[in-house]
């Protein structure tokens, strides 16, 4: 089975998606219908749609919304990690239709100006709860923001971890080996798995040939059981439509056996999401 490990979905009508404003290509909403025929031509089979507003109303809707559509196979959503409260709230979505497609938290630390942020005692209470409630932990973090990053799944090895976006590196000159030392870092760590996802609109076009050296240093550190592929529609619409962002990351990982591809491609995503049973 292969598995969109992250996308977004968004109904403008609902509610406004205020970051999108100045972007045209994204000043839209988008549903599962819009992106139904797009995981047909890929052959991707269901997928991991991920939270996009910091609101608890939002989490919720994704929850009802993967309950009637087969395609959705697991949601991450958001609470408040600061919040002394957040075990209740976490019991809560669980409990919530559609709950049990509940497979981790995320929330936008990339919007957090504190490059410290997750090392504050009320992050890192949360993120305990989060673990100990059986769910994963997205992290979205800026570069400045990785060095934390790092430490905190260290420091918390209990807690289950997932890294957007590869960490978003800078794809430029001087770029690749301050963040492959962090990825050689993450890579002793058993607790976290890496997203090949969101590089296309970080890297100049065409985009595979600047994007293969952090490729390899991903295979090479974590190994295709510790990396998955997601798309980040329709956030890669920016640089890439859906089809060519799956063959820029099919053509990285070109080079893997049938089973290590299949890890990229679901595997990877089916276990620390816990959805493989």
């Amino acid at each position: 089975m292969r598995i969109d490990a992250h996308h977004h979905l968004w109904d403008l009508d609902v509610r406004d998606q205020p970051w999108t404003r100045t972007i045209p290509v994204l000043r839209r909403s988008f549903t599962m219908d819009d992106l139904r025929p797009e995981l047909h031509r890929s052959a991707i089979d269901t997928t991991v749609v991920v939270q996009t507003l910091p609101i608890p109303e939002e989490t919720p809707e994704l929850l009802a919304l993967a309950a009637r559509d087969p395609h959705i196979r697991a949601v991450v959503g958001w609470t408040d990690l600061t919040d002394p409260g957040i075990t209740d709230h976490l019991s809560e979505l669980l409990e919530h239709p559609g709950g049990a497609a509940l497979a981790g938290i995320r929330h936008g630390v990339q919007d957090e100006p504190d490059p410290q942020w997750l090392n504050r005692p009320d992050a890192r209470r949360g993120l305990a709860a989060v673990g100990a409630a059986g769910l994963a932990y997205d992290l979205l973090v800026r570069p400045d923001q990785l060095p934390a990053a790092v430490k905190t799944v260290r420091e918390m090895p209990d807690v289950r971890f997932v890294l957007d976006h590869a960490g978003n590196p800078e794809v430029e000159p001087g770029g690749l080996k301050p963040w492959a030392a962090l990825m050689a870092g993450l890579g002793h760590c058993d607790n976290i798995a890496v997203k090949l996802s969101g590089l296309v609109t970080r890297a100049p076009a065409p985009h595979a040939p600047s994007l293969r050296p952090y490729a390899d240093v991903l295979l090479e550190q974590l190994g295709p059981e510790r990396l998955m592929f997601g798309s980040d529609w329709p956030v890669c619409l920016r640089a890439a439509d859906y089809a060519r962002t799956v063959a820029v990351a099919e053509s990285l990982t070109a080079a893997l056996s049938p089973d290590e591809r299949a890890q990229v491609y679901g595997g990877t995503a089916a276990r620390w999401y816990g959805t493989d049973t």
